[in-house]
């Protein structure tokens, strides 16, 4: 570990009391999507990095073997990137959270489950460990968390000494370099992690492919992108498949399409053109793969648990913009290598609410996941018409953008 690395793992703390003594505004529209705009905020509710760890060790020990913690690999700043898994099933479910360091409520929310689907023994959750084989990976960004903003911590330098053959290369166009009133990325630069990732999972940087753009894929420069890809790539290896990727998000505040209600959360299994059609040709060599039929089930599985829960704000959940063409996301790449997929974001960029408000924001977090491996448990998941998929309502916002 370099000396750079040491000093930052030595500051996280102090890093992390600022962010709660100061108050901390998102970036304007246009440099850090999602986040709206002026949105004060604390994150006095969630937990850092070395809390994770901590918890996740007494979740280990209390699951009496159930749980198994494994360090996957290191962010930029050395700080270690987790699995937790559970369950021996033949299906898996790859979930992780906080991909962007200030989207919180997802990394809360799996330590939840990862307690309960490690020490409940009832019949149901019993049957859940013997179909499903569950990893998560909450906080995958975990130098972001201690910073509280979207970006890594990595500059460009770093990735040309990492790379030799981008040296002279134009940064990629995920690269976060602006200062403002709210975020000094001139003097601490970092990238949007998912953008880094590439269909092609044995894919190596190529000079060429830089800068890019938000319709082509990435390069895996990040390594906590490389933590991720290499998770996929050894479950695929030891099972045949993925069978689900769920990636837990945060968005803006936003309105029910046609009424007054604000957004809980948003869902959505699109985030690449059908490679079997038209617009997506150009991912045609993967239209063996990709399985829209089971994302749309997913997603109506999870939004379907969260409408059970009754006439609350749970019933305020919608379909996140469609038609995207986002390759260098995660749910873009791991859709194509054939899992099915399902965003969740949650409303609130940033955590701009009381305790109450953030417990409701991380149930319905759990309740829609939890929505989705029961119903891969039993296979009732498989029984759904996907049609109604496209009976959720949609999101009263821009189309086009971009997770």
């Amino acid at each position: 570990m370099g000396k750079k690395k040491k000093v930052a793992l030595l500051c996280s703390s102090v890093v992390l009391s600022m962010g709660m003594m100061s108050p901390v505004y998102a970036a304007p529209n246009g440099t850090n999507p999602g986040t709206p705009d002026n949105q004060q905020y604390s994150i006095s509710g969630f937990i850092g990095h070395s809390e994770l760890s901590k918890k996740l060790n007494q979740i280990e020990k209390s699951s009496q073997g159930e749980v198994n913690v494994e360090v996957a690999g290191y962010s930029n700043q050395g700080r270690e990137i987790y699995t937790a898994t559970v369950g021996s099933g033949d299906k898996v479910i790859l979930i992780q959270s906080e991909i962007h360091g200030n989207e919180k409520t997802g990394t809360a929310a799996l330590l939840n489950m990862l307690k309960q689907l490690g020490s409940n023994n009832s019949a149901e959750y019993q049957k859940i460990r013997e179909e499903v084989t569950i990893v998560a990976m909450p906080m995958i960004n975990p130098d972001a968390t201690e910073l509280n903003r979207r970006g890594n911590d990595l500059s460009w330098s770093e990735v040309e000494e990492d790379f030799p053959q981008l040296q002279g290369s134009a940064p990629s166009w995920n690269y976060y370099t602006y200062t403002n009133q709210y975020w000094d990325y001139a003097s601490n630069p970092g990238f949007d992690v998912n953008r880094d990732f590439n269909p092609d999972l044995n894919y190596t940087p190529k000079a060429e492919d830089f800068p890019g753009d938000s319709s082509m894929p990435g390069w895996y420069i990040t390594p906590e992108a490389q933590t991720v890809r290499d998770v996929y790539k050894n479950l695929m290896t030891e099972f045949g498949q993925v069978d689900v990727f769920v990636d837990l998000h945060h968005q803006g505040e936003y309105y029910v399409e046609g009424t007054d209600d604000k957004v809980t959360l948003s869902i959505s299994g699109d985030f690449v053109p059908d490679p079997s059609s038209e617009e997506g040709s150009k991912y045609s060599q993967y239209s063996d793969t990709y399985n829209e039929e089971l994302s749309k089930q997913l997603n109506v599985a999870a939004y379907d648990a969260l409408q059970d829960r009754g006439n609350s704000p749970f019933d305020n959940i919608t379909l996140y913009p469609q038609n995207l063409d986002l390759p260098g996301t995660a749910l873009g790449s791991f859709a194509l290598n054939g899992s099915g997929t399902v965003l969740f974001e949650v409303t609130g960029q940033t955590q701009s609410y009381g305790q109450k408000k953030i417990g409701q924001l991380v149930e319905a977090v759990e309740t829609g996941v939890y929505g989705i491996i029961k119903g891969v448990a039993t296979g009732d998941v498989y029984e759904i018409n996907p049609d109604e998929y496209d009976e959720i309502p949609l999101t009263d916002r821009d189309q086009d953008y971009g997770l």
